[in-house]
């Protein structure tokens, strides 16, 4: 059954902390139960139905095998093809447990041991240590900040350290976690040129797309670099339908890497994907669309929330709502609470964010804070936010 798009698939203001604190996911339970949290990427919204009804018939059926993604490439396709106008081939996806797995395999098979590989913080913080483990290391191009505080990529940085003889892959993060930046035409265009042009792999993360919020729209990398492009796009349901936990991402290839990445990685590794993650990804992309509609409208009404609750509260933080996802990437430094805002707001304010430092060059006096949730919620969050330096 379709939901009316005109009818909002929850009401958010019927988030209630009581209930949230009874799920046993990190958001919940990683602090004491006197810290409000909002730092790591999960919402406070319910669930999806249709996804919900989903999981219901599999655990009804007893159905809880291995997966099998037969129905979720073409559905991740279809999705692709209605949201950005991005038309590939199903069997170019590869289903794998998350996107820092993918990013992984695919450096595994585009790169060799000890090569170096683009990263432009501040930047996601796990980007820094799958370099390492992966055996490779991090080359830093950090983002420019414009007066008007948004951010953009460094052009003469990325050629600069593209035409290093140890660089062969860029992970780039779009939109851009924390920043919230979704990237120009042009700028994916200068990406793809220079990759072409020294022969550098692009790993693009594009995760958080699905919520590109009102005025800003997502132009897939792999639309711009074509199809003979020495690339990947990691793209999950996750993110946009709160499913992190079923495990189930994706990585779509070129017609280069079909053969060079996707067609190498290990059929093991495919089978360590959940199968409720799976199911729900379909769901979410076949059905998840009404849902969707509302968490974008309640998230675009969050960002501004969050702007004139700093405003207010906070009048020294300097704040530009993001173009996407829900993630507000906020500079304390004016506060004095020294390079990682995080531990004093913590400490005194009983208030989880994820601290700046953490995401690399640029990120010190910064603090993440995660506004998927009531507006109340955010409201205490911004009031224990401000006891600290009152």
């Amino acid at each position: 059954m379709r939901h009316d798009l005109d009818v909002p698939a929850f009401d958010v203001d019927d988030i209630h902390l009581d209930d949230l604190r009874r799920r046993r996911s990190a958001k919940w339970q990683y602090y004491p139960a006197d810290v409000l949290p909002a730092w790591i990427a999960e919402m406070d919204f319910p669930l999806a139905e249709p996804i919900a009804r989903t999981l219901r018939e599999a655990v009804d059926l007893s159905d809880t095998g291995y997966q099998w993604p037969a129905e979720l490439k073409p559905a991740c396709a279809d999705f692709a093809h209605d949201a950005w106008g991005w038309d590939f081939d199903p069997e170019r996806v590869t289903v794998l447990p998350d996107v820092l797995t993918a990013i992984t395999q695919c450096l595994t098979h585009l790169t060799a041991p000890g090569d170096g590989v683009v990263i432009t913080p501040p930047v996601y913080t796990p980007f820094f240590h799958v370099v390492a483990h992966a055996g490779r290391h991090v080359v830093e191009v950090p983002l420019i900040r414009l007066t008007d505080g948004r951010y953009s990529l460094d052009d003469e940085g990325l050629a600069a350290a593209f035409a290093r003889a140890d660089v062969t892959a860029f992970l780039l993060s779009h939109p851009h976690n924390p920043t919230g930046t979704v990237l120009a035409p042009d700028e994916l265009a200068m990406v793809a040129d220079l990759a072409h042009r020294h022969g550098v792999a692009v790993i693009s993360d594009e995760i958080h797309a699905p919520l590109v919020l009102p005025g800003a729209s997502h132009l897939p990398y792999l639309v711009v670099a074509g199809d003979d492009a020495n690339a990947v796009a990691l793209i999950s349901a996750s993110k946009a339908w709160n499913l992190a936990g079923l495990k189930a991402a994706q990585v779509v290839a070129t017609e280069r890497t079909t053969a060079t990445v996707t067609e190498r990685i290990p059929l093991e590794a495919t089978f360590t994907s959940g199968h409720f993650g799976v199911l729900a990804a379909a769901s979410a992309y076949r059905e998840g669309g009404p849902w969707l509609q509302t968490v974008v409208e309640v998230l675009d009404a969050n960002r501004r929330l969050l702007g004139e609750l700093l405003a207010e509260r906070l009048p020294l933080a300097a704040y530009v709502a993001p173009d996407a996802s829900f993630l507000g990437w906020i500079d304390l430094d004016a506060y004095g609470l020294g390079a990682d805002p995080a531990a004093a707001l913590l400490e005194r304010g009983r208030v989880g964010l994820n601290p700046g430092p953490s995401f690399g060059t640029g990120g010190d006096g910064f603090v993440r804070l995660n506004f998927a949730t009531s507006p109340a919620i955010l409201a205490e969050i911004v009031d224990r936010m401000a006891s600290v330096v009152q």
